[in-house]
């Protein structure tokens, strides 16, 4: 099936956008039609006539933006009066409605000065004309086409009944206000799109390509993995990478929200989008574009935004049957009170409102445009904001649900602490002080040549260990090495048999010394790994090595806790050491020695006692969990597929410490969609009962329906410049 895009120009609103979608889609040959609202992209599938496509959308009053022009955008220029002047007079609507509202203002003027009353009746209908036929060619193609009467055709019958009443002053100003508050809308809508396309200016189109020792500027499509690249000081990285060159900081705030620079050296992975600092780096692409972190991010947000909330769906239905019923209100409203109790149905000579003109009022608030776009807008805001900020939400619905969860359960093993084990504890029997002699030195020297060659988890630990006391060249590697049964590890050094392995090898073959069984006593109390070292002729001492809490663990479960969240851990890990993180991080349960399978079992228990559950780990080995939960939240997305694709929520950073600032994130777009429903509905109800009781004139109702548009669109705008 073909597909083809087209960027759209002249979307003023939500509800506009739904009409052309509709239109589109009655085409011959469309199989399916999709308007973006957000982006202004119409993806079009079928064998379509794009002549014919194109006809139909400038008959609606819309236009196809080619990329033609060079023009700078209104909505990009930075004085907002400005860009919304040149925003009208790029607008051929918006043209005719300035030289309408010139033409009604000198009708009003030639009138009080005693103009013949034909004259200027004559000027404020021409200018009705003018201003009106770009809104009423839209209002009747929507009805021809869609079968569907739209803002346009309302507005349309409210024009024509105000000169039906003969108020030509006010059917001019009724439809100049509307074009103008129209303009207004788009121009706002325009600029609330820029915060989304603003995440595509982070990546670079061309990057420096390195070839034998030639630089060459090319676009960063051409780029193939394994090519090099030269990223010079504070250049914005264009691609994937690995850094086989150089040395620098690089701020990483793009895509993981880390405020501080991350030191990047040679085998260090960097992401496209982020900024070097002050060193020159030579990358070796490890992604093509179209594969990069933040184009995955850009097409994640994009998408994200058709997974509605609950609330956008409730909005959507209630607005479905709302226009209807607000027309056959005011069909009533007009009809009803001069059939049946005998009420003026035009305007009286009192001055009093005609119950036609009341219906007329109705008509215009009937639209339902600002309820539309009081969740969208606020959930697209809301979606870029924790994209700059190192958080991807999947769609709007989880924003939503985020501050809603009751209990978050997390991952122990590299997510609650750093995941690899490191050396916290090294005592020789001869040591002086508190570790940190050159006995216990010494003892890291032999256990680091014991275990040189392994790749175990303890044995990097040990290794890093043994860099950090710069003891890597004390001792040869170890020969004729054995291994006990997973127990320990024998090998020679210096002609000399040494040995390091569990307690339990060394209760069944070696004497330890009491101090020593004591030591190894309380590390195991405290839930660290005990490794005993002989060096031939007796025990030396001991090492203790564990899985390190990460340094905001704390911090963020306190938080949680402050919150009223119920907070637990779910670990494969033993009892004991499952205890003392729990116990030191501040977790309300702990539920040790959990299979993968089991802790999905354990999620559905939660869900049973507390409700909504969110879980949280690095999205790979916690899959089944993460699926299960109602909301799952992995971290580490940069640089991690498999993060990104499996959660609802992503957390960029290596790292939970973005987990509060998405629920306090989550919980103010709550309340700002709350604030724009309420707000919505309560002005136009508040209109709506004006009008019956004959008070509200025709601009008010403009006022209400697109006035209240703007204002809601620019509070749901204030989710961009959250802080927590």
């Amino acid at each position: 099936m073909v597909e083809k895009q087209f960027k759209i120009t002249g979307l003023d609103c939500v509800d506009c956008a739904k009409g052309l979608e509709g239109s589109v889609t009655h085409l011959a040959s469309v199989e399916e039609a999709k308007l973006n609202f957000f982006d202004g992209i119409l993806t079009v599938r079928g064998d379509v006539d794009e002549g014919q496509l194109r006809k139909l959308i400038s008959s609606l009053g819309y236009g196809v933006d080619d990329g033609e022009s060079s023009a700078i955008p209104p909505e990009d220029e930075p004085n907002a009066l400005v860009g919304f002047w040149r925003y009208l007079l790029q607008q051929v609507e918006t043209q005719l409605a300035l030289i309408a509202g010139a033409t009604v203002l000198l009708s009003l003027i030639l009138n009080s000065l005693g103009t013949p009353s034909w004259l200027v009746i004559g000027m404020q209908i021409s200018a009705l004309l003018l201003a009106g036929w770009p809104i009423a060619r839209n209002g009747l193609m929507t009805l021809w086409i869609n079968h569907t009467f739209n803002i346009n055709f309302l507005m349309t019958i409210a024009g024509i009944g105000a000169v039906v009443i003969g108020e030509y002053a006010e059917a001019a100003a009724l439809i100049l206000l509307f074009d103008l508050a129209e303009a207004l809308e788009g121009f706002t809508n325009a600029r609330a799109r820029r915060t989304l396309s603003g995440l595509t200016s982070l990546t670079p189109t061309h990057a420096l390509r390195v070839d034998d020792g030639y630089e060459t500027l090319v676009p960063v499509e051409e780029l193939a993995v394994g090519d090099r690249i030269l990223v010079r000081p504070g250049d914005r990285i264009p691609i994937d990478g690995l850094v086989i060159e150089g040395e620098s900081d690089i701020n990483q705030a793009p895509v993981t929200g880390e405020s501080i620079p991350v030191w990047k050296e040679v085998g260090d992975d960097v992401f496209s989008g982020t900024v070097n600092g002050n060193g020159r780096l030579i990358l070796e692409v490890t992604h093509l574009a179209a594969d990069s972190t933040l184009h995955r991010i850009i097409e994640m947000v994009t998408e994200a935004q058709s997974h509605q909330s609950q609330s956008q769906k409730f909005i959507d239905k209630f607005a479905k049957y709302y226009t209807p019923a607000m027309v056959i209100l005011a069909i009533l409203i007009a009809s009803i009170p001069p059939l049946f109790f005998g009420e003026p149905f035009l305007n009286p000579s009192d001055g009093s409102q005609g119950w036609l003109r009341r219906a007329l009022v109705l008509l215009v608030i009937s639209c339902p445009c600002a309820l539309v776009i009081s969740t969208p807008v606020t959930m697209v805001a809301s979606l870029v904001r924790a994209v700059k900020a190192g958080v991807l939400f999947k769609g709007g619905i989880f924003i939503e649900a985020l501050s809603q969860v009751e209990a978050f359960a997390f991952d122990k093993t590299g997510t609650l602490t750093q995941g690899a084990p490191e050396v916290v504890e090294c005592k020789d029997l001869s040591c002086e002080g508190e570790g940190g002699c050159a006995a216990c030195d010494d003892l890291i020297a032999l256990a680091y040549a014991l275990e040189r060659y392994s790749s175990h988890p303890l044995a990097q630990a040990i290794e890093a260990e043994a860099e950090w006391r710069e003891v890597t060249e004390s001792y040869p590697p170890a020969k004729n090495l054995t291994t006990r049964g997973g127990l320990g590890l024998e090998g020679e050094i210096n002609g000399e048999k040494m040995t390091i392995g569990s307690l339990r090898l060394f209760e069944e073959e070696h004497h330890i010394p009491p101090i020593v069984h004591d030591w190894v006593a309380d590390a195991q109390v405290q839930g660290k790994t005990a490794m005993l070292l002989c060096d031939g002729e007796k025990v030396r001492g001991f090492i203790a090595v564990a899985d390190t809490l990460r340094d905001e663990s704390l911090s963020v479960v306190r938080i949680l806790n402050d919150m009223g969240k119920h907070t637990i851990m779910l670990t494969g890990d033993n009892a004991t050491v499952a205890g003392v993180v729990g116990t030191e991080v501040g977790l309300e349960d702990v539920q040790s020695n959990l299979l993968p399978g089991d802790k999905q079992g354990a999620v559905e228990r939660l869900r049973q006692k507390y409700g909504s559950v969110a879980m949280v780990g690095d999205g790979i080995n916690d899959a089944p969990a993460l699926a299960s939960a109602d909301l799952g939240i992995a971290m580490g997305g940069g640089g991690s597929a498999q993060a990104m694709e499996t959660a609802d929520v992503v957390l960029m950073a290596d790292g939970i410490q973005k987990l509060p600032f998405a629920i306090k994130l989550s919980s103010f777009a709550n309340r700002l969609v709350k604030q724009n429903i309420i707000f919505s509905l309560g002005s136009k109800l508040l209109v709506a009962v004006i009008a019956i009781f004959g008070y509200a004139p025709l601009w008010l109702a403009v006022l209400a329906d697109m006035g209240v548009s703007l204002l809601v669109t620019l509070n749901g705008l204030r989710a961009t410049r959250f802080k927590a």
